[in-house]
């Protein structure tokens, strides 16, 4: 069932510092829900303990904050909700949609690099869904701890994003609870979206390929399915996109003003003055179709169209 576009919501992991494409993906999405007069919600992904660093989430909040953006009622925590994704889970396996994989990263690549039938480059065929009760013994005594994968049955899910238009996937057997038993991106995103009212999720393109999966996941546990609208990429000037690890332009580098007026210049904004003018003459309709290329030089970032 579909829902219409209504509250909206940011998400950071707090890894690292929010770099410019980061931030002006928070803008569109502040935008595109206060445009809609709805809730903006902010939610800190912090499920990943071994990559989480201590004063990060205060940063980016206080980054969000500084280039005008403000959200409603507290800042959600994952690592505060794992009952919810325990019990999303459970119910996934008693509908008989859950078994145990136990292959190591490099069975997995191996897995992965073969051809497959309809499923995607790179997905993981169903492996183990094939062992024996005896088999999966074994690999329990000779010490493997395993994960749990979603039985998709290679489906294809297809939706309407407010950016690309018709998208569709197939499917593979993707992780919902890793090895070490910390829940996988996908089952918690779609348990917190459908818990918190989300009813447009804006976000990069780079995370298109995970809509199928999620797509399929909010359809078996009977929760509302979003809109979507998968903006794209800010690049540097080597063509690559900007990430904590790659190219990373942060307000460390350049001033919260500056930076505004440089995300609402690529927006066609620049003129508004700041997110509280950007939203009086911000049409969802015009929202970026291509990629916006960073280029710096001087002390005002300057962009042309990728």
């Amino acid at each position: 069932m579909s829902v219409p576009a209504s509250d909206g919501r940011f998400a950071p992991s707090p890894t690292g510092t929010l770099h410019l494409g980061n931030l002006r993906t928070a803008l569109l999405a502040w935008l595109c829900a206060r445009s809609a007069g709805s809730r903006f919600l902010v939610r800190m992904e912090d499920l990943d303990t071994g990559r989480v660093r201590p004063g990060v989430a205060e940063e980016q909040l206080a980054d969000l904050a500084a280039i005008g953006l403000d959200w409603d009622g507290e800042v959600a925590w994952q690592s505060a909700r794992l009952g919810r994704y325990a019990a999303a889970l459970e119910r996934l396996t008693a509908a008989g949609r859950v078994y145990e994989c136990f292959c190591t990263r490099a069975e997995v690549r191996a897995a992965a690099s073969a051809p497959h039938g309809p499923l995607p480059e790179g997905a993981y065929p169903g492996t183990c869904l094939r062992l024996s009760a005896a088999e999966r013994a074994a690999r329990r005594a000779a010490g493997r701890r395993p994960a749990l994968r979603l039985r998709a049955r290679a489906a294809e899910m297809g939706f309407v994003d407010r950016v690309r238009g018709p998208v569709s996937g197939v499917v593979d057997d993707f992780v919902l609870q890793r090895a070490d038993g910390a829940f996988a991106y996908n089952l918690a995103v779609v348990v917190d979206d459908a818990a918190q009212g989300i009813g447009e999720i804006v976000r990069g393109a780079d995370l298109v390929d995970t809509t199928p999966r999620q797509l399929l996941l909010a359809r078996l546990l009977g929760l509302p399915e979003p809109g979507y609208a998968h903006v794209p990429l800010v690049l540097g000037p080597d063509g690559a996109r900007l990430a904590k690890r790659h190219g990373s332009v942060t307000l460390r580098d350049v001033p919260a003003a500056e930076a505004v007026a440089w995300m609402l210049g690529s927006l066609g904004l620049g003129d508004a003055g700041d997110a509280a003018g950007a939203l009086a003459r911000f049409d969802p309709a015009a929202l970026p179709r291509e990629p916006t290329v960073f280029l710096g030089g001087g002390p005002v970032a300057t962009v042309r169209g990728g």
